[in-house]
């Protein structure tokens, strides 16, 4: 083979660049160094980053993505727990709520029955008297026939002057009491007038005379009395 002459610029004669590349062209000293500098990851692992310092910053990413999800899951669990207190919380108020109004509604309903046994008590009061009264009524007429023997001086020492005693007896014990009284104001809720009296000494409407008695159980007017009544002269 003949020998080659080298140029100044590192070409042969035919114009081939022999300083890094053969006749292929391929370059063939920073191909090896390439692959060398490569950045490998934690495990040795081959990575897409450039640098290695861009395989550090990828690594704090994903540490800090954990750390993230870590957060957030805790996050989760403290709203959660603050949602079961809040509900907790509510539930108990509403219970005290229902609880009081309970209550209420006691009281309420012990005071309308403490109302329905007095007015249950006032009418049975009231019942009882209307009775009475209607009884002593009915035996009226037989009482003024024995008080006007009584009058007379018919009863003296005889029975019918213990049977009225004890009659009186009874009805007072019932709470019967006589109106038309001689001297007393004349009043025309317990008094009836059957005549007026024109008298020089009256000052004022007054029971003359008692004609027929009057009977009162307790504030019920059983009869009112006749009466005779003393007025002023006009």
């Amino acid at each position: 083979m003949g020998s080659k002459k080298w140029g100044k610029d590192g070409r042969d004669d035919d114009g081939v660049d022999n300083n890094g590349a053969d006749n292929n062209g391929a370059d063939n000293n920073g191909a090896d160094n390439s692959s060398e500098n490569e950045p490998l990851a934690e495990d040795g692992a081959s990575t897409d980053a450039e640098t290695a310092d861009d395989l550090i910053q990828a690594e704090d990413a994903d540490v800090e993505v954990s750390e993230s999800g870590a957060s957030l899951a805790d996050e989760t669990t403290a709203d959660a727990s603050t949602l079961d207190a809040d509900i907790d919380h509510i539930l108990s108020e509403a219970g005290q709520r229902e609880i009081e109004e309970y209550r209420d509604r006691a009281a309420r309903a012990e005071a309308e029955l403490a109302n329905f046994r007095t007015r249950v008590e006032r009418d049975r009061a009231a019942n009882r008297e209307a009775v009475i009264a209607e009884v002593i009524r009915a035996l009226l007429p037989a009482i003024d026939d024995l008080d006007r023997a009584a009058a007379h001086g018919d009863l003296e020492g005889s029975p019918l002057e213990l049977v009225l005693q004890k009659l009186r007896l009874a009805f007072e014990r019932f709470g019967l009491k006589a109106v038309g009284v001689v001297g007393e104001p004349f009043d025309p809720a317990f008094h009836q007038a059957i005549v007026q009296l024109p008298s020089a000494e009256a000052t004022s409407q007054t029971v003359a005379d008692v004609i027929e008695g009057g009977y009162a159980l307790g504030d019920r007017l059983v009869r009112p009395a006749k009466v005779a009544v003393s007025v002023p002269q006009s």
